[in-house]
């Protein structure tokens, strides 16, 4: 089995605000000298795994990323006719199985702060129905949980994207080390980076109160600025595929139809951030895939020097082909040692179906 999957992408984005930073602008980064347009790994792996490309290809094998189970359990306990305030001790004592519960709010106790986790849990499957099995039984007994009841958590071995992305547990309310319960990642994602220098833009725009007829206000109703900017951008993705396999407890057909998603996933979906201003969607224009058991390296040294001039496109994947050739020429690396597959929308050259099958092989 070849034990490293890694993606090269190079997708291109319209004028966009995909992923912000704390000032509302486009996040950026300082690379070989001159600043670029930077979208986080955690913005691109949220995309992918809640797209609807990744949900309808692991149906019932995707956790939920959450610190509101406790929340969820007391809204189903109290529908179900429990006194709202066994309810909440009830839905502390499970939710608290998932790790340490927030303090109260004093100044606003109906917000129910004490149900929820103070960090996001990622729930598999698994827990979920585990979770919901003993919130039935509480009900029907009409019964608080008993200490043995309370070991909900589960080895995550059917949650594609605990799989892929990973989890970190330490411990619950009752000071348990529930480490046993997390989960390596299996897949790396590197902040994708514009392959040129990129200034931020300014975007002051106006918006219009359809309901006034300009007979005392003739100015605009609403006035504001947003920031913006255009990139081609390279992602770079190491994905583990022993470590996916093992993670999926074996389940090697689950794993194969892990990694198509992820692919998929990676080349036609976009993060969210300010899609609705601006319809910045994009499919990728060119991806080299590879395949190898030695050791894994991002080519993002092909962009060290900044693309510049008119053919992004062309120049950029050039310079990937260019970089991976010398590196194995100064590494003396086999041939038969890494497999390479291409996809290029700029020369018509390769198929999305071939890809999938290459790295399901």
């Amino acid at each position: 089995m070849d034990k490293f999957i890694q993606l090269h992408i190079l997708t291109s984005f319209p004028p966009a605000n995909l992923n912000r930073d704390d000032l509302g602008r486009p996040k950026t980064a300082k690379m070989g000298g001159v600043d670029r347009l930077r979208i986080s790994s955690q913005s691109l792996k949220r995309a992918w795994r809640t797209s609807t490309v990744f949900q309808t290809a692991l149906s019932g094998h995707i956790g939920d990323r959450t610190k509101n189970l406790g929340h969820r359990v007391y809204n189903k306990f109290v529908e179900k006719g429990i006194e709202e305030q066994k309810a909440k001790e009830w839905a502390q004592k499970i939710a608290g199985c998932f790790g340490k519960l927030k303090s109260a709010d004093p100044k606003n106790a109906s917000a129910h702060k004490e149900l929820e986790i103070e960090q996001l849990a990622h729930i598999s499957p698994e827990e979920w129905d585990a979770v919901y099995k003993l919130c039935d039984t509480l009900i029907s007994q009409k019964r608080p949980p008993k200490d043995d009841e309370l070991n909900l958590l589960r080895i995550p071995e059917s949650a594609a994207d605990i799989a892929l992305f990973g989890r970190m547990l330490t411990k619950d309310t009752l000071n348990r080390n529930i480490t046993k319960y997390g989960q390596e990642a299996s897949c790396q994602v590197a902040h994708a980076i514009s392959v040129h220098p990129v200034v931020i833009e300014d975007d002051y725009f106006t918006a219009v109160d359809d309901l006034n007829t300009g007979e005392e206000d003739v100015g605009a109703g609403h006035i504001d600025e947003a920031g913006f900017a255009s990139a081609l951008f390279y992602i770079y993705v190491c994905i583990d595929r022993e470590q996916l396999v093992e993670n999926l407890g074996g389940n090697t057909e689950l794993a194969n139809k892990t990694l198509g998603a992820l692919l998929e996933a990676a080349l036609t979906v976009s993060p969210t951030g300010k899609q609705n201003s601006f319809a910045s969607r994009a499919y990728a224009s060119y991806v080299l895939v590879e395949k190898g058991s030695i050791q894994p390296r991002s080519l993002s040294v092909a962009f060290l020097k900044p693309i510049r001039g008119e053919n992004y496109g062309e120049d950029a994947y050039k310079a990937l082909e260019n970089t991976y050739k010398r590196i194995d020429e100064a590494y003396e690396i086999d041939a038969k040692t890494i497999k390479r597959r291409i996809l290029n929308a700029f020369t018509g050259e390769g198929k999305l179906s071939e890809l999938v099958k290459f790295i399901q092989e």
